[in-house]
């Protein structure tokens, strides 16, 4: 295999360049904070409000929502716009807006150096829709990425890694336990279950401290599986910027090897070529994968926790989740 990331003895920092600033927030029903921006508060993100917001967002855009179809509902919801060509994402409140103008600012940047990567419509965006920040991308006709596509993976993360980060603006610094404690928090879940997923987050915010990493630091995408590959005329064109960052490879490697491990979700021969692929195993790292294996465990599961009023099937996997971390082997996560 080969191991083109070796540490240095002087690791590659992100140059400072400017952080590009998003236009003035444009908005919709919202009330003044008295900063410049137009805030207005959040209602949950359902299948319902997320339409409504969806609509607001077209006609803010200028784009007609007829025939729209829900296509996820999850960390945000998506929606298709068949006649425009469009699919608009809503977060969850305005608490999330930083990463949604590094998310627009990413693609942007991907674009120019011609990396094959989701690409946003030409509106200015973000916007706000009744507290909920929005974007606008053009839609990508092919087929969503799936277990046949996971050595493709490997690769465009391989090239991911190795890729010089931007000039024109700065990436944020990765933060990998970054919205946890937010989840646990609003979810409707028991208070002790809150209580030790709180504990958990603490025990695993010291732990990371304490890691070495082997790789280079580089640009990561923070959310690196499968499903946020398209795959149009045979090739690879990664989407999901939200979560992107400057930081450590071993994060975005963690979470397959983490799929692999504790959701068994890849078999040994999926996994196997996932990391000829990419050139190095992340299991390998004995000091510190355990941690990072825990702490996509921690996310996945407050990810799933996030809607788990919605459905029986929802309700049941969350508590497979919650046993899992509680200590007990895990024989497979089932997959949403």
């Amino acid at each position: 295999m080969l191991a083109p990331f070796a540490a240095a003895r002087h690791p590659p920092t992100q140059p400072r360049g400017p952080r590009e600033q998003p236009g003035k927030l444009r908005t919709l029903g919202a009330v003044s904070n008295g900063k410049g921006d137009e805030l207005a508060e959040a209602v949950p993100l359902t299948v319902f409000s997320s339409r409504e917001a969806m609509r607001a967002a077209c006609a803010v855009a200028g784009l007609s929502s007829h025939h729209a179809r829900l296509i996820r509902l999850g960390e945000n919801a998506l929606f298709h716009l068949p006649e425009d060509g469009v699919v608009v994402r809503i977060a969850r409140g305005m608490d999330y807006w930083a990463d949604v103008v590094n998310e627009v600012n990413v693609a942007r940047w991907l674009a120019q150096i011609d990396f094959p990567a989701a690409q946003v419509y030409n509106v200015p965006q973000p916007v706000s829709i009744r507290g909920h920040p929005v974007t606008f991308w053009c839609f990508i006709s092919g087929r969503p990425g799936n277990r046949r596509d996971i050595a493709t993976l490997g690769a465009v993360l391989r090239r991911l890694h190795s890729t010089p980060p931007p000039t024109v603006f700065t990436l944020p610094q990765e933060n990998i336990l970054g919205r946890v404690r937010q989840r646990i928090n609003a979810a409707r879940v028991p208070t002790a279950d809150k209580s030790l997923l709180l504990q958990r987050l603490s025990d695993l915010k010291t732990g990371l401290l304490r890691l070495r990493f082997p790789l280079h630091p580089a640009p990561t995408h923070g959310d690196a599986h499968t499903e946020n590959l398209m795959i149009r005329d045979h090739q690879p064109v990664l989407i999901d910027f939200e979560r992107f960052a400057w930081g450590q490879p071993e994060w975005d490697l963690a979470m397959t090897a983490t799929e692999y491990l504790t959701a068994k979700w890849w078999t040994d021969e999926e996994y196997r070529q996932f990391v000829d692929a990419y050139g190095y195993d992340v299991t390998s790292w004995a000091e510190g994968f355990d941690i990072l294996r825990a702490v996509h465990e921690l996310k996945m599961t407050t990810w799933l926790m996030q809607n788990v009023a919605a459905s029986p099937e929802i309700a049941d996997e969350y508590q497979v989740r919650m046993r899992t971390l509680g200590g007990e082997p895990s024989s497979g996560w089932r997959p949403f």
